[in-house]
């Protein structure tokens, strides 16, 4: 998969080097390129903004910056991710259908977002015609300073989910759960008894069928404590 991030802080993306993202790029797996976007401005100051039409708190990142930087990246078949507190709520099926795809770009927006026309003009029939695809989304309900931590969050969801990357496969059987809308069991490892908080004794039995049995319940237990 070919993953391109388009960010005024390409620093701040430098975590995508690391851990399993890390290795899998080192494996041929993953290629994953971060773009500055202020390296498609053309005055004196890199200026990326301005003040939006209508009047109004805060700034709008230019459309005709984002419109050079994304034409020297979008390719056919390409998916492309605007982060936006507006979109879309990313879940765990959202992280399945994105990992089939061969080219994600992430645009990550700043100050109050970026120029909707450009959302616009990549929606367009000449585009989809191309099998490019526009997404808006949005990793939950509140405001972060941008969307490179957003983007951060999606990578990895749907990164792990590429054959391969994963050390033990096996995870990604047990967690195929979650796209149903419960969360992950309990886990526990030794000793057995620590700070005299003891482990589930069936854990302990052998018993796999009564041990699947409780993971089951204790996951939906616990789902439904964090409503």
């Amino acid at each position: 998969m070919k993953i391109d991030v388009i960010s005024i802080f390409p620093e701040y993306l430098a975590p995508l080097e690391l851990s399993l993202l890390g290795k899998a790029q080192d494996k041929g797996l993953l290629e994953i390129s971060v773009h500055d976007l202020r390296a498609h401005t053309s005055d004196n100051h890199h200026s990326v903004d301005d003040t939006p039409y209508g009047g109004g708190a805060g700034m709008v990142m230019k459309a005709q910056i984002w419109g050079d930087a994304l034409d020297t990246l979008i390719t056919d078949g390409c998916d492309l991710i605007i982060l936006t507190p507006g979109g879309k709520r990313f879940n765990q099926r959202m992280a399945e259908e994105l990992s089939t795809k061969s080219h994600l770009l992430f645009a990550c927006g700043r100050y109050e977002g970026i120029d909707d026309r450009v959302r616009q003009h990549y929606s367009t029939t000449s585009y989809s015609e191309r099998g490019i695809r526009v997404h808006e989304i949005s990793i939950g309900d509140y405001v972060l300073g941008g969307g490179e931590v957003a983007s951060m969050v999606i990578i990895e969801a749907v990164t792990r989910l590429i054959p391969g990357v994963l050390g033990n496969p096996e995870s990604i059987v047990e967690e195929s759960h979650m796209s149903e809308g419960f969360v992950e069991y309990p886990s526990f490892t030794k000793p057995a008894n620590w700070r005299e908080l003891e482990v589930p004794e069936v854990l302990l039995s052998g018993n796999h069928a009564a041990i699947a049995k409780w993971r089951s319940e204790a996951a939906h237990k616990r789902a439904q404590e964090n409503l």
